[in-house]
């Protein structure tokens, strides 16, 4: 090869993963878990698996996400099992659609845990250095330049590069050419993706500062422990999380936003320093004060950072304002009066990509074999790199094993739908799932998160025969269950209980099921009746809510499958979306950059009307 005469060639392998962040290690675990020959490149081995921002996983539609990668084969819901000092189930008086996971971690175990595992995975190579070309001979990519000269062969590239591609941390007026947490800033890279032919932007996040725990007046502050009784992240842990440590609520007041308010002259934010685009739903509290002005405090979660450290993370206070001002905003709060930072906080830019750039797989469409996953997609969020990349990694393993690709519709997964919303729609924020972003969101529930993926994930390779062993017990019995709860209970014995209820008395013998969907809670019926008890609760839990949304499930069914029509008529790669006539100008140009795999996909690009869609259908009748 030309690109590589000369060079000292430090790895030779079939894919390199670039960045060990959480899409960096999902990446590179499903690529060695497949057979794939991996090497691992982080800028520093001490940032593998690392939280730079929020000691925690899961959360609103990111505990969806967990169970899903965990559901297909990943790794972080084992580890956020092994690493909890607390878990929660949210939203647990809304419906179970939107009910979520959350775990707060331990961040030096997480990390430590996450590369204990990388390290012992077979066809895995981890490897500390800096990216600065992805090499490419002939339209493929052929290896990974670093900063020494060095080089590592591969067919594949997974670019998992987080806030680290020319990153610069912002404190009032210090600016420092550094990633999160004093690590190196990642400066080379991003001339070469620019030549490659991506289109490069630059956004913005930002944390809070870290508090001396010996310091918070927990007694003014409301407890917030974890809960009992519910299921862990991971459908492999043997428990729950056991509930370690406590969190404890707060929140800002007048006195807060005046300081806030009296010293913006000096905020990044609204002084000009800052000019990217960051987090619409995580903003920092400079942000937040001037945006809801109608609001007289804040929430503000004093979460710990570990088992064995006194530090303290001010989940809410996020801020980029002087160190003096940061102090002042804290000190005001209550709890908080004579708290001592031992980390302030600070705002950090980062380049990424236009994800409008890449495939449904998170291919690039200009240059074979690289692909990107996390936040250089734009993303926000521990749980969102994680799912793409494990999506990354297989779609390059399946791809360098001869085998089709793998992509999730969005009915068929959360992961389906942030894909799918980041290369048909693109995004001009740090983008960040949410429930209301899936359509299905009865369908997408988290207990089922196995049901719906795990036979994916063991037909790709990922799913091992442990956990497909666990997949088909618990498939097993779920099933039995629904037979039982079609057991019939004499009118005798079931009047009473009903009318405790509210409900007449039934004519006749009424079914567990029956009652279910007359709203009366599972666990109340096994009580009385003294019955279902051989059955997990993981199991009770999932079966109770396929019986009580039946007529919900059945009419989401209805319009999937209306949906999967339109997902079906495949549109081919090379159509010249210009030559089609009765097209919009607009829609010719959006079809054309997006390049949509089906007229599903079409139908979703932002300025793409139901009449372009029929002229596409026609112009598909006329050219089989």
């Amino acid at each position: 090869m030309d690109v590589l005469k000369g060079t000292f060639i430090e790895y030779e392998a079939d894919a390199a993963v670039v960045g060990a962040g959480h899409a960096g290690c999902e990446a590179a675990l499903a690529l060695a878990r497949t057979g794939i020959k991996t090497v691992l490149l982080t800028l520093n081995l001490d940032s593998i698996g690392f939280m730079p921002c929020n000691p925690s996983i899961g959360g609103t539609a990111k505990g969806h996400l967990v169970r899903e990668i965990d559901a297909l084969g990943g790794e972080m819901g084992i580890n956020a099992d092994k690493t909890a000092l607390q878990i929660r189930m949210l939203n647990v008086g809304k419906g179970a659609a939107v009910q979520s996971l959350r775990a707060q971690s331990d961040k030096n175990a997480y990390h430590t845990q996450m590369k204990k595992v990388l390290e012992s995975t077979e066809n895995l190579q981890i490897l500390q250095g800096e990216a600065t070309e992805i090499l490419v001979e002939n339209g493929r990519c052929v290896g990974v330049k670093t900063l020494h000269g060095g080089v590592v062969l591969c067919k594949a590239v997974i670019l998992c590069t987080g806030v680290y591609l020319n990153s610069e941390t912002i404190t009032g007026s210090v600016v420092k050419k550094e990633g999160p947490n004093g690590f190196s800033a990642a400066t080379h890279l991003t001339q070469n993706l620019i030549d490659l032919g991506f289109t490069v932007r630059r956004f913005k996040t930002g944390t809070p500062a870290r508090l001396d725990g010996r310091t918070v007046e927990y007694e003014k502050c409301e407890l917030q422990q974890g809960d009992n009784g519910i299921y862990p992240f991971s459908f492999i842990s043997e428990k729950t999380p056991e509930n370690k440590l406590p969190c404890y609520l707060t929140y800002t007041n007048l006195t807060t936003h005046q300081i806030i308010l009296e010293n913006l002259d000096r905020s990044p934010l609204y002084n000009g320093v800052i000019q990217s685009t960051g987090p619409r739903y995580c903003p920092s509290i400079e942000t937040k004060v001037v945006r809801f002005k109608d609001k007289e405090r804040h929430q503000i979660f004093l979460e710990p950072e570990g088992e064995h450290t006194l530090e303290i993370y001010a989940q809410g206070l996020s801020t980029s304002m002087p160190h003096d001002v940061q102090r002042a905003m804290y000190n005001s709060i209550v709890g908080l009066e004579n708290a001592k930072i031992v980390r302030y906080g600070y705002a950090i830019e980062y380049d990424c990509i236009d994800t409008l750039d890449v495939l449904p797989t998170l291919e690039f469409k200009k240059v074979e074999g690289i692909y990107t996953a996390g936040q250089i997609n734009g993303t926000s969020g521990y749980e969102e790199a994680a799912a793409q990349g494990l999506m990354a990694g297989l779609n390059a393993s399946l791809k360098l094993r001869g085998l089709p690709p793998f992509t999730l519709r969005r009915d068929e997964a959360y992961i389906g739908v942030l894909i799918d919303d980041l290369v048909t729609k693109g995004t001009d924020e740090p983008y960040r799932m949410m429930t209301s972003r899936a359509e299905h969101r009865i369908t997408l529930r988290q207990d089922n998160a196995d049901f719906r993926l795990t036979e994916k994930g063991k037909e790709v390779g990922l799913v091992d025969e442990k956990r497909y062993a666990i997949y088909l017990k618990r498939k097993a019995a779920y099933e039995q269950l629904l037979l039982a709860l079609e057991q019939r209970v004499p009118q005798k014995q079931a009047a009473p209980f009903l009318m405790r209820h509210g409900y007449d008395a039934p004519s006749g013998s009424v079914s567990y099921a029956d009652m279910i969907k007359r709203s009366i809670p599972l666990q109340e019926i096994i009580e009385e009746f003294d019955c279902l008890r051989e059955y997990p609760k993981d199991v009770l839990e999932t079966a109770e809510i396929t019986v009580k949304y039946e007529g919900y499930l059945k009419r989401g069914n209805e319009q999937i499958e209306k949906a999967k029509r339109l997902e079906s008529k495949i549109l081919p790669p090379d159509i010249n979306y210009y030559e089609i006539q009765g097209l919009r100008l607009e829609a010719r140009e959006k079809l054309d950059r997006v390049r949509p795999f089906n007229l599903g996909q079409a139908g979703r690009i932002s300025g793409v009307n139901p009449a372009d869609i029929s002229v596409l259908m026609v112009w598909l009748s006329m050219n089989k």
